[in-house]
């Protein structure tokens, strides 16, 4: 065995040229699906970006709240109770304005920003830039600025003064978030003080807000206490009007709501689809030039006693090899454009191993069903025809 002829490799090597169109052939296929996977996992990923960095492992929201856009409050009150569980170590109120009018310094075109405020005594955010820039939140009329919101919002950096619903607003400090569903172009880190100076009077832009209504509780539990039996707890003992759920099943609960009550999912899957039919178009014709081209060489492998099974694993190596080959440089090329992507947008585009190995896995099965299709024709020779 260790002796035997790789006639797959020397079929496919046997031209590089056409060996290096059917790889960009197999490397566009995967760019395509990587792309439209990748944004697809992106707007996914992008709306529990602020659930992973509250730091607690309990939430309480509104029971009305579906997901972090629908602005329903619950009391604050509700949140003293839950500290009288034992286990509850600390409990941290979060508020947000979702349609935040910030203006553009440059162009004084405005722009909705997410707001989230909270109090600067209490570590709510798992942050490090907030930690280092506490003291000058606390100075009236101050936030930090998303450095991923989009560039139409206007400059991102310290010292920049402009305006917030129609207030004079500094920027204190930057940090790295991003957008989602809720903040299309950006957020804003606040001081609960300065979200009342903002948010606490009726006006054309903005609703009237309160600190004794809050729109996340985010509870700290002791590191010895069951955090499913605290939820379980809490849900049967706080009044009906909330909602108590783990910090994990939380931010599930916000995905599963944009999976169950939008066409993303649909449409970034029917666009990979798409991206993978592409792919076996594409391959299926490399491998039938190759068939084709090598006709009289099969023929004679079945003459001389070689079954078609036997071909077939000719023919699934090849498509083995290619889609490994090929696979590469789509990997390397798909990163260079999540990150381009994510620069533009905002959104998270991540790229694990999971899903770089279940990309692999579709690229081979990609290639051998355009092997299959393209074996065919081997199947159908008749060594007689041939050589008759």
């Amino acid at each position: 065995m260790a002796q035997r002829t790789p006639l797959a490799w020397y079929n496919l090597t046997y031209e590089r040229r056409r060996l290096f169109v059917a790889l960009a052939g197999v490397a566009f296929a995967v760019i395509l699906m990587f792309v439209f996977r990748g944004f697809r996992n992106a707007l996914y990923d992008s709306q529990v970006q602020l659930h992973k960095v509250l730091n607690g492992e309990i939430a309480i929201v509104s029971r009305i709240k579906e997901n972090m856009f629908v602005p329903e409050q619950f009391a604050r009150n509700r949140l003293y109770q839950a500290l009288a569980y034992e286990g509850i170590e600390a409990a941290y109120p979060v508020y947000l304005e979702v349609g935040a009018a910030w203006k553009n310094p440059e162009t004084g075109r405005t722009r909705r920003l997410r707001a989230i405020a909270f109090n600067l005594n209490d570590p709510v955010l798992l942050l490090p830039e907030v930690k280092e820039r506490v003291e000058a939140l606390r100075m009236p009329e101050t936030v930090m600025m998303d450095l991923k919101a989009r560039p139409e919002v206007g400059p991102k950096v310290v010292g920049l003064e402009t305006e917030l619903a129609e207030r004079r607003v500094t920027v204190v400090g930057t940090f790295n978030l991003g957008t989602d569903f809720a903040a299309g172009n950006g957020n804003l880190l606040m001081s609960d003080t300065n979200f009342l100076r903002y948010f606490a009077i009726q006006g054309p832009e903005v609703e009237n807000r309160t600190l004794n209504t809050v729109d996340v509780g985010v509870l700290k539990v002791a590191p010895s206490a069951d955090v499913d039996a605290l939820v379980r707890s809490l849900q049967q003992g706080l009044p009906p009007d909330v909602t108590v759920l783990s910090m994990a099943d939380f931010a599930q609960r916000e995905v599963t709501y944009w999976q169950e009550n939008t066409n993303i999912g649909f449409v970034f899957g029917l666009l990979t689809a798409m991206g993978f039919a592409v792919g076996v178009i594409l391959v299926y014709q490399i491998l039938y030039t190759d068939v084709a081209d090598h006709w009289t060489e099969y023929a004679t492998l079945k003459a001389i006693g070689y079954n078609n099974s036997f071909l077939f694993g000719v023919i699934l190596q090849e498509a083995l090899l290619l889609s490994v080959m090929g696979y590469i440089p789509g990997l390397v090329a798909s990163m260079g454009l999540y990150q381009l992507a994510s620069n533009a947008t905002g959104l998270i585009m991540q790229m694990n191993v999971s899903r770089a190995l279940g990309m692999l896995l579709s690229t081979f099965v990609m290639c051998s069903i355009s092997g299959a299709i393209a074996l065919r024709r081997v199947q159908a020779t008749d060594p007689a025809e041939v050589f008759g």
